[in-house]
Parts: structure tokens; C-alpha cells; sequence
């Protein structure tokens, strides 16, 4: 659940009101010292390129286990990319969904990977608590509205997770829903009482926090512009230095590092985009009556939850376009009032995108080539679990020989195929998208 506005490999996030490149989570975000860029020749067990999730989490999960002889580089700042743009929604599971997982695993795998996802849940609790992470969490659960009025897609998938992965979900009955969620739009839905959302910049700048306060070395504006290997050891370039390292983890996610031509096709990065409205008062207490986060039943769904300063924040889409701010503030602000046609005239303060990494199975890659090179990638938008699952994962192949990551072996690096690959990836968003709006207009 992301943004992107891609220009030239970097991407920028602009806010409405103001000239400067930030998006609202920039603009609140928790003052930190920049960490210094890497200058000079430097020595670690471990190497991590990319201040996302997925390489703080590793660097969080090494220092844990003890292993703080750890550098990771970053080429922008810490959360930057994905990390740093996204809905703010933590909840189990992955973009493929738990059927699929179902059929194309078994039960017992599927369940011992979407189980990874809920224990990293409690994990994220666990580590915000642990470290005072101030991050604007809200441990409210999420909603899963039915945009349609044929309940049967959300009592099976209620049913399908009690039966298999052992999660309840509770049912809310239209009225009920109504009471909560505002909207004459929606008709029933299902609460996910175990998921929270939050502040996801000021979360891994926590994160990062975490990390230097147990002795692992961050360094930003260090971009890896060569990976190399010399003997038994890595050595990693960047402008003004270097890092000879036992191991390495390329966790880039859409922001691809160009250091692995293999691990790079393996993805396509894929742009979302994010609106936060003007602060609203009592008017969001028409909207919203819940401080549940809400996501709906279609496949090219609308998220949002209210912030801590009565903003509304509201994603979706997502494109293989690059668009501008004022034109991502259209698209959702359309998006916004067919579900809350009593928000029209209220101002959009911010409004950007960012870069999710889609694998064609839907599923995180997650491995290594037996010779101390890992990644970490393709979270699909469900980034927040998962990434934390993955840094855990990883954490304890490299500190511990743990082999728990071979859980992801069925899902490798299989090619998307850019640039034809954007353009299957965008032919099935609007063949799904044109379904919805089919079923919609049936209904009507």
C-alpha cells in the first residue's frame, strides 16, 4: 500500500501547499542527526544496502542476536523509498492472497508462512514498546468494507481463515459498519482486531534509532555504485568510499540498486499514490467513527485512516505512469467523494507517490547464492510484516545458520521481463479494475 513519482531513479514526494519535495510523513517527521555518508575504507561482518524496512529489520534482528559489526548504506535518507511513504497499515499476510497461498502450498506451509507475518505483528508491538519508537501507533485493527452488495467473497474469505490459518475475523453487519464508516458506499465487512497502523517514516526512523544505539553504523547519501567479489569477502564501492564485508543483503526494494543485474529483474517497481487532506475537526467524525484503519473489497481498492490531527489520509491505484502531485490530488480526490461525498470542498495538503516491488508471483524473495550474498525484496504493498518477517528471517540465517528462509524457496527470482513486464502489469490492473466496475454497475 504505496506511492511513487519516479523521475531519473529517484523519487520525490511534493507537498501541496509548499515548494519543498516533502510528503506529509517528511513534513511531521521525527527530527534525527543525519547519519554521515560513508567516507574512506571500512571492514563488517555484515553489509546492508537500503534504509527501507526490510534492511533496518535486519540490521534490528542482527544486533539483537549480537552481531553488531554491521554497516548499511543508503543512497537518500533512512526511509526514503517505500518505507517512508506507505499507508501506514500493519496486518498479517502477503499480496498473494491466503487462497492462493492455500492452493498453491498446502495448508501446512501456507499457514507456517502467513504465520511469519502474524508473530511479526506482535514483533513490530513488541519493538515499538521496547525501543519508545514514537510513531503515532494505533492498535485499533482494520476494516475490510464490502463495496459490493453480495456477501459471500467476504464469508468466505472470513470462514477460509478460521478454518485454515486458524484467524478469526469478525463480522460487521451493514448497520453496524455504517455506524463506524460513514458511507452509504459500502454494505457489510469484516474487522482484523489483530492489526494497528501508524506513522511509517517516524517507524523506521525508530528502527534505524534502534539499530545505532546497539553499535550498527548507518550511513546515508552512500549510494552502492559497485559490488564486487574478492576472495572469500564482498567488497562494496560507493562515492567517496568503500566496505569490505563477510556478507551482504540488497534490500532495495523498488528503488533498484543496479548491482545484480539477476536480483533486479526479478521485480518490477510499481507506483502508488497517497493524498492527506487539510486538517477536517468535527468534520472527519462525519467520515470516520472508528479509528480503525479501512480498506475495501475490490481489487484496485481505497485505503484510509484518520491522523492524529483530524487529516484524513487516502491511498490507492497504482500505475506504471508517473504522475504529478496535482494530478495524483485529482485522481483520489474523485476516488475520495464517491465514498464521502460530504468531504467535497475540503483541501488536499499533501499528495505524492512512491515504488512498490511486485514479483510475478506475488510472493516476498527472499535468499541467498550460498556465498554471503542475500536479498530481501518484491513485499508487493503489504510491506510493514512481511519486512519484518524477512529482516528476522535473514537476521538468523546470518547470525545464527538458521535455515528458515528456505520457507521461501518455492518463490525465487523468476524474470519480469521489463519492459513488457509494466506492460502486463498494467493490462491486468485495468482488466480488474474493469471487473469491479462491472459487478459495481450491476448492483446499481
Amino acid at each position: 500500500m504505496l506511492a511513487g513519482f519516479h523521475t531519473h531513479g529517484r523519487v520525490h514526494a511534493i507537498s501541496m501547499k509548499s515548494s519543498q519535495h516533502l510528503s506529509y510523513y517528511r513534513a511531521t517527521a521525527t527530527p534525527y542527526e543525519a547519519f554521515v555518508p560513508l567516507r574512506g575504507s571500512a571492514k563488517a561482518r555484515v553489509a546492508i544496502v537500503g534504509g527501507g524496512y526490510a534492511g533496518l529489520n535486519t540490521a534490528v534482528g542482527l544486533a539483537e542476536r549480537g552481531v553488531r559489526d554491521v554497516v548499511l548504506l543508503e543512497d537518500e535518507q533512512i526511509g526514503f523509498g517505500a518505507s517512508g511513504r506507505n499507508g501506514g497499515f500493519v496486518f498479517a499476510g502477503y499480496s498473494l492472497g491466503e487462497q492462493s497461498l492455500l492452493d498453491q502450498l498446502g495448508e501446512a506451509q501456507a499457514r507456517a508462512l502467513f504465520g511469519l507475518t502474524t508473530e511479526a505483528v506482535q514483533r513490530i508491538r513488541q519493538r515499538i514498546a521496547d525501543y519508545a519508537i514514537a510513531c503515532d501507533v494505533v492498535d485499533e485493527g482494520v476494516i475490510w468494507a464490502n463495496w459490493f452488495r453480495d456477501p459471500s467473497v467476504l464469508r468466505q474469505r472470513q470462514r477460509m481463515l478460521a478454518e485454515h490459518y486458524g484467524v478469526q475475523w469478525q463480522w460487521l453487519a451493514q448497520e453496524e459498519l455504517r455506524a463506524l464508516v460513514r458511507s452509504e458506499r459500502y454494505h457489510d465487512g469484516l474487522y482484523e482486531r489483530d492489526a494497528l497502523h501508524l506513522h511509517p517514516l517516524n517507524y523506521a526512523i525508530g528502527l534505524a534509532g534502534a539499530a545505532t544505539g546497539q553499535g550498527v553504523r548507518i550511513h546515508e547519501n552512500s549510494g552502492v555504485r559497485g559490488l564486487v567479489r574478492e576472495g572469500s569477502q564482498w567488497r562494496l564501492r560507493t562515492a567517496q568510499g568503500d566496505v569490505l564485508a563477510d556478507q551482504v543483503v540488497l534490500a532495495c526494494g523498488g528503488y533498484l540498486a543496479g548491482l545484480q543485474r539477476s536480483i533486479d529483474r526479478a521485480i518490477l517497481p510499481i507506483a502508488t499514490y497517497v493524498m492527506v487532506t487539510e486538517p477536517l475537526g468535527e468534520r472527519l467524525d462525519n467520515c470516520l467513527h472508528t479509528r480503525a484503519a479501512v480498506y475495501d473489497s475490490r481489487f484496485a481498492f481505497d485505503y484510509y485512516r484518520a491522523l492524529p490531527d483530524t487529516r484524513l489520509l487516502w491511498g490507492g491505484r497504482i500505475s506504471v505512469r508517473n504522475r504529478s502531485p496535482q494530478a495524483v490530488q485529482r485522481l483520489l480526490m474523485q476516488d475520495l467523494l464517491r465514498v464521502f461525498p460530504q468531504l467535497k470542498g475540503a483541501k488536499v495538503d499533501y499528495a505524492w507517490s512512491g515504488l512498490m516491488s511486485y514479483a510475478r508471483h506475488q510472493m516476498p524473495q527472499i535468499g541467498s547464492d550460498g556465498n554471503g550474498l542475500w536479498w530481501a525484496q518484491a513485499f508487493g504493498g503489504h510491506g510493514l510484516a512481511p519486512t519484518c518477517a524477512a529482516g528476522e528471517l535473514l537476521a538468523a540465517a546470518i547470525a545464527d545458520g538458521d535455515t528458515g528462509w528456505k520457507q521461501f524457496a518455492d518463490f525465487g527470482l523468476g524474470s519480469t521481463h521489463r519492459p513488457l513486464g509494466y506492460l502486463g502489469a498494467q493490462a491486468s490492473y485495468w482488466w480488474q479494475q474493469g471487473r469491479d466496475w462491472l459487478k459495481t454497475r450491476l448492483e446499481a
